[in-house]
């Protein structure tokens, strides 16, 4: 009897399945260095693999962060290795962190607060329902700031040896206790695609909220430039609703060239925001602020909001090769229910990332309405995540990621023949 032509299809297609996953749940032809401390890895390597893949790779950034790391997060790193001896070259740098988070982390503190006064259940079951996440990537920042693949490297052989060094540390952790997640953090096209054999080994991708990015002009010179850039309506929307309330009520916008003595107000700021946040997988750590400008050099910049000497908001941004990615942002509650200081420090960014040299601004996720008011647009970002199917651990992935968001509105606040520029394809 002739096996349908449909049904042959899909049983090979079901064979080369169990044949990727079979590869895939053995060793892969590499060698491995895992290490609790950057410092214990060779450094050359690891300079060589990163120095294409940015500041958040780079040695110095990850040696200085490693000192200032929240207190629920430690890191691992890794180096994956092809061959032996003399042949033996470096292709691939893994930076991972490992999350201890807990639910009370997944509400605000102004909820916690309540439940604690009344002395509810929820409070305490928050408290001690826990679970530790192995992330391929860094939770303070957004963006794919785990690998670092050496040029022309076969991607498969390469993605095989990311999961492998997972794996490895994930079986090395289960001393401290299990581990619930692992996730491959903010993966975006290229990496999207090569990494979607990853399936095969019980990874999911979820898509999450999408990254807002502006692209910048090479006319931009200046902030200036960027303004004469929009069409006439969002011009006089900017300068009537944003520039002049603040102008008014006698706001300054300054640039911090050391964050030190200042730093008190600037944790303060952050915090005002953190503590209203619905999901807070870590908090800051004060000295991690001027760490981080030290580290980051001339590519850091931070614009502050000033009143009658005052700091009421902060906005950072730090140059990612040819990217600023403002991340890091904190203002006044109180103040910002009167003013537009998260609005003016969004524009503040765009000045930030021109005076860097950069051609586009990361935003991030959260806020898609005022970043694509700016000209900011969507790009997908998506996680791969192996996890265990407890309803707890639905649910804290649920928090984690970010499943259910709203779609990045569709903006275009440009002059018509630089909206046309910017939609013809490159």
């Amino acid at each position: 009897m002739k096996i349908p032509a449909a049904l042959q299809s899909i049983t090979s297609a079901l064979r080369e399945r169990q044949k990727e996953r079979k590869r895939l749940r053995g060793p892969a032809d590499l060698h491995y260095a895992i290490a609790d401390s950057i410092g214990m890895l060779d450094a050359g390597s690891w300079q060589e693999l990163a120095e294409q893949s940015g500041f958040f790779m780079s040695l110095e950034y990850l040696a200085a962060l490693e000192q200032v790391l929240p207190l629920n997060l430690s890191a691992r790193y890794a180096l994956i290795f092809d061959g032996t001896g003399a042949d033996r070259q470096a292709v691939a740098a893994v930076y991972m962190q490992i999350a201890d988070i807990s639910l009370a982390q997944a509400r605000s503190e102004k909820s916690a607060e309540t439940d604690k006064k009344w002395g509810l259940p929820l409070d305490q079951l928050a408290q001690h329902a826990r679970q530790r996440i192995l992330t391929c990537g860094n939770f303070l920042t957004f963006g794919q700031h785990g690998i670092a693949f050496a040029k022309d490297v076969d991607p498969k052989l390469a993605w095989h040896g990311v999961v492998e060094v997972l794996y490895r540390v994930r079986q090395a952790e289960k001393l401290a206790g299990k581990t619930h997640f692992v996730m491959i953090k903010d993966l975006h096209d290229p990496y999207i695609e090569q990494a979607a054999h990853l399936e095969n080994l019980s990874y999911r991708y979820i898509e999450t909220e999408p990254n807002m990015v502006l692209e910048l002009s090479a006319s931009w010179k200046n902030y200036d430039d960027y303004l004469a850039s929009l069409a006439s309506k969002y011009r006089s929307s900017i300068r009537n609703a944003i520039f002049k309330p603040m102008e008014e009520a006698g706001c300054t916008l300054e640039k911090l060239t050391d964050l030190t003595p200042v730093l008190d107000d600037i944790f303060a700021l952050y915090k005002a925001v953190q503590v209203n946040a619905s999901f807070r997988p870590f908090e800051l750590l004060p000295e991690y602020f001027p760490v981080l400008q030290a580290a980051a050099g001339d590519k850091f910049r931070c614009s502050v909001i000033k009143r009658d000497g005052r700091l009421l908001g902060f906005l950072i941004s730090v140059a990612d090769g040819e990217t600023a990615i403002a991340y890091h942002i904190g203002f006044e509650r109180a103040a910002a229910e009167e003013l537009p200081i998260y609005l003016r420090l969004l524009h503040a960014g765009i000045a930030d990332a021109i005076d860097l040299g950069c051609k586009r601004i990361s935003y991030g996720r959260t806020a898609l309405e005022p970043k694509a008011a700016l000209g900011a647009k969507p790009q997908t970002f998506g996680v791969f995540v192996r996890h265990r199917q407890p309803v707890l651990n639905k649910l804290m992935k649920r928090l984690l990621l970010g499943i259910e968001h709203d779609d990045a509105p569709d903006r275009n606040p440009f002059k018509k023949e630089k909206a046309a520029k910017s939609e013809s394809p490159s």
